[in-house]
């Protein structure tokens, strides 16, 4: 039962459509749980929930979960009448959350994630030959933001790139396959950090700043074409060998490969020099939403199934580093030489989702 609903679930995010995660549906997995909690959360979360390790460290502590997948943006847009809480991908949505459900109390944040670009070895090193990306190891490296968007705003292909003809593969316009920014995440963080570039390594926060850095977010996205909704769905054609050469991620997302039985393979994680990270940000909207958010801030057991996951829970970068020393090849566990960019206000960053979408 559980292979045939995991299977499902595969299919329904694949498929781009909003799907349903039930923990601890069968007398096996319910244990003591005793209150049902129904949450939206953002896709990269669902196969955390949908574990049944953790399925059965919530029934422990008395809850069984219902939970649907939303674009952490999207979710602004929906009625959550009945949820018990909502877990967008960063603060900026949750806010515009807990201003709309009059939520006043403070927005738990039990765990992060860096974003980070995929790449198979083959491009990773032809942008490194290029001087758009360092690889400080086998199957991990930086990518130089400023020279990547320039880049972007002189419009270079592939095929411009010394090394790159070898590779039948890396064609057309170089650019970084990102989701939809008016409704995912991952694809508005990608703005706030290429925005903090383009602006002289200032937060853009004025109209005039908004002028300034459209017209590149407008390449960086009017090049992609149809996107995605949520990463979930662009990493798993990634891994498979489909998709563009270069891809943004959620770190988590890289770091639960080997726990979840899978070979990275060739695949080289690139990590911005200048980035943002995601704060997964729940929104409680019952005391049981209150209660559950309150778990998995403090459980050690989910704590550690977490970092099985490759989230990194808050102020823990010890506990992350040891339980991934195995992926040290893959992860920078310290995030060295990782600039954090400050996010734009939500009013901003939604206007600047929507001039880069044209």
């Amino acid at each position: 039962m559980r292979r045939i609903a995991g299977i499902v679930l595969a299919v329904l995010l694949v498929g781009g459509v909003v799907a349903a995660v039930v923990a601890g549906r069968d007398n096996e997995d319910t244990g003591t749980a005793t209150k049902t909690v129904r949450m939206v959360i953002g896709s990269e979360k669902a196969e955390f929930f949908a574990d049944p390790r953790v399925v059965k460290a919530l029934a422990a502590k008395g809850f069984t979960v219902k939970a649907e997948t939303s674009g952490s943006w999207a979710m602004e847009g929906l009625d959550l009448k009945g949820y018990d809480l909502a877990f967008p991908s960063s603060q900026a949505p949750a806010v515009e959350l807990a201003r709309k459900y009059h939520v006043t109390q403070t927005l738990p944040r039990p765990f992060y994630s860096p974003l980070v670009v995929v790449a198979h070895r083959n491009a990773a090193e032809v942008l490194a030959g290029n001087g758009l990306a360092r690889l400080d190891a086998k199957n991990r490296g930086t990518l130089k933001m400023a020279a990547y968007l320039d880049a972007a705003r002189h419009d270079r292909t592939w095929q411009q790139l010394k090394g790159a003809a070898k590779y039948g593969e890396l064609t057309g316009t170089l650019y970084i396959a990102s989701t939809d920014p008016e409704s995912s995440n991952s694809g508005a963080l990608y703005l706030a950090a290429a925005s903090f570039v383009a602006n002289g390594g200032r937060v853009v926060s004025s109209q005039a700043d908004v002028e300034r850095t459209a017209p590149l977010l407008r390449k960086l996205v009017g090049v992609q074409g149809a996107q995605q909704t949520g990463t979930d769905a662009a990493f798993r054609d990634f891994v498979s060998g489909a998709g563009n050469p270069l891809v943004l991620v959620y770190e988590s997302q890289v770091a639960s490969l080997p726990s979840d039985g899978q070979n990275p393979g060739d695949l080289v994680v690139l990590y911005p020099d200048t980035t943002v990270n995601s704060d997964h940000t729940v929104v409680p909207l019952t005391e049981n939403g209150r209660a559950l958010a309150d778990l998995l801030s403090t459980d050690a057991g989910l704590r550690k199934l977490a970092v099985a996951h490759g989230f990194r829970p808050q102020g823990a970068t010890a506990e992350f580093a040891s339980a991934t020393a195995d992926r040290a090849g893959y992860l920078n566990q310290e995030l060295t030489g990782v600039r954090q960019a400050p996010v734009p206000t939500s009013k901003v960053l939604h206007e600047l989702a929507r001039r880069a979408r044209g």
